[in-house]
């Protein structure tokens, strides 16, 4: 007879850029929106407004 397999702990990993898009959010003010409906009720634009400033920040960043 097999033996069950001991149930594997998931561990939620932590994305290193999930601070920045937060500061981001609440700049625009799309903070509220998120936390309470989660990142896919923004809208194409407005994630897209997010993911292209942490692009900017990300470059400027490098250059220094």
């Amino acid at each position: 007879m097999k033996q069950a397999k001991p149930a594997k702990s998931r561990v939620k990993k932590v994305d290193p850029l999930e601070p920045m898009k937060m500061e981001i959010a609440a700049e625009l003010g799309l903070l509220e929106q998120a936390k309470e409906q989660g990142w896919h009720s923004l809208s194409a634009r407005d994630a897209g407004r997010i993911g292209g400033i942490m692009t900017q920040r990300r470059r400027k960043e490098r250059k220094l």
